[in-house]
């Protein structure tokens, strides 16, 4: 059995092939540009060589992206988009026409000039992850499932703030279904304010294999949690430091016991320590997150987690998990399978099998055969 997870983030995307006859350290594994960042390179490009631009496709994730499109419109170059690409950008398609981005349709988009430069915008382009497979004899015809991730904020109404809104997201589901594979989803029972999470099932229409979506953060502490350090603990705070969002949950015989976002860009050492060491003694409030430009925190359980109990109370995942490399909290670095730019890859395959009971015996046991052990930073010389 074959089953294809691709986590996209900032900066990579990171795939992984499942193959049930193989040891996952044996796994066909890619790390590539994401998404967002081949649509800035080639908008620098055309922004280079003075050529106007149209974007079609559906929304995707922004960052890079959306800051080559400002810099092309500061260079005085039209930027054409139809709704479902210009979102992207924005959910409000006013605020993305005060950018300066022309909405057009499709039809109207047939009859720009020939020097108009297309760019398809997407998260998940399967059909170029095939032809990189296929250029190195690696067949993806017999695909059992797809699991991609995605960071979604979720589609806020009007006068409703986006931190808000995205924060309400995660409570409802964890209150629903305390477990981090409840942010995963078979492609029909995505919920209608994830439209990112849509945007990329809508991109598999054509493709007729099982689809579980997920959301980025959730998938690489899930998949930080199959460490063998990590998972010995019976309590744990796992944080995933990312390129644009920091997200920890602790974690316990229970579930879910609390849970913080903020964005990374406006913590240090300093300050994500003091949240950690909140997150873990139960002081830490939603008020004091979201006050700070953060998304908000949450706390399920009133029992504290006392970080002095042995070695490993905090795992650390992600990007920037550099970030907490002296802390005193001393972290343990997760490296599951033996590679940590696959931790959410891992996380995936295992909500996937949570989430599609057809995958699930050969998934687990795969999962069962255990992590490898990664080296504390501080047993370092």
């Amino acid at each position: 059995m074959k089953i294809l997870t691709v986590d996209i983030g900032t900066g990579t995307q990171d795939i992984f092939l499942y193959d049930s006859r193989l040891d996952l350290e044996n796994g066909f594994k890619l790390v590539l540009p994401s998404p967002t960042m081949i649509v800035r390179k080639r908008l620098q490009q055309a922004t280079r060589s003075r050529l106007p631009v149209y974007l079609d496709g559906v929304i995707m994730g922004g960052g890079p992206s959306h800051w080559a499109a400002e810099d092309h419109i500061r260079a005085g170059l039209p930027l054409y988009a139809t709704p479902d690409a210009a979102r992207s950008f924005n959910d409000d398609l006013n605020v993305v026409k005060q950018m300066g981005v022309e909405i057009i349709t499709e039809d109207e988009a047939a009859r720009l000039p020939s020097d108009v430069i297309n760019l398809t915008m997407r998260d998940f382009d399967f059909n170029s992850i095939v032809k990189v497979f296929q250029d190195y004899s690696v067949s993806l015809d017999d695909l059992a499932a797809v699991a991609v991730a995605v960071f979604d904020h979720g589609n806020a109404p009007p006068n409703v703030s986006d931190r808000q809104f995205r924060f309400d997201y995660l409570d409802s589901r964890i209150r629903a279904e305390n477990r981090l594979s409840a942010f995963a989803y078979q492609a029909e029972q995505i919920p209608p304010i994830m439209t990112r999470l849509q945007a990329v099932a809508d991109t598999m229409q054509e493709v007729d294999l099982p689809l579980v979506v997920m959301d980025t953060a959730p998938a690489a502490v899930l998949g930080a949690t199959m460490d063998t350090f990590v998972s010995a603990r019976e309590q744990v705070l796992v944080a995933n430091v990312g390129n644009f969002h920091t997200l920890a949950f602790r974690l316990g015989a229970d579930g879910i016991e609390g849970v913080f976002e903020h964005h990374t860009g406006l913590i240090d050492l300093d300050k994500l320590e003091k949240l950690l060491l909140s997150l873990a003694d139960s002081s830490l409030s939603h008020e004091m997150v979201f006050g700070d430009h953060g998304h908000g925190a949450l706390i399920y359980h009133s029992d504290s987690l006392n970080l002095a109990e042995g070695p490993f109370g905090v795992a650390v995942t992600g990007p920037r998990r550099n970030l907490l490399w002296h802390s005193v909290l001393r972290p343990y670095f997760a490296v599951p399978f033996g590679d940590m730019m696959l931790t959410g890859c891992f996380g995936l395959l295992a909500a996937a099998a949570d989430v599609l009971p057809e995958i699930s015996e050969p998934v687990k046991a795969s999962l069962k055969r255990g992590g490898s052990l990664g080296t504390p930073p501080w047993e370092l010389n």
